[in-house]
C-alpha cells in the first residue's frame, strides 16, 4: 500500500495535484486553513492510492511525498 504525506503548512492550495490524480483521491481540505492562509490538500482514501506520484510531480512546492 502506498503512503502519501503532505507538508500541509507550505501548501498553497493551488489544486494542481488534485487535477493530476488519476484516481481522484485528492481534494483541498475546506475544514482547515494552514499558516499561509490556504486550504491544504489531503487524501480521501489512502488505501486506494497506487503510488503513481503524478501528484508529487505536479506540485510546484514539493509538498507531497509518496512512499511504497
Amino acid at each position: 500500500m502506498a503512503k502519501l504525506t503532505f507538508a500541509s503548512e507550505i501548501c498553497k492550495g493551488c489544486g494542481l495535484c488534485v487535477n493530476a490524480c488519476p484516481k481522484k483521491l485528492l481534494e483541498l481540505d475546506k475544514s482547515r486553513i494552514n499558516k499561509k492562509g490556504y486550504n491544504p490538500v489531503h487524501i480521501t482514501d489512502q488505501a486506494a492510492c497506487v503510488a503513481c506520484a503524478a501528484c508529487a510531480r505536479m506540485c510546484p512546492d514539493c509538498v507531497i511525498t509518496v512512499e511504497r
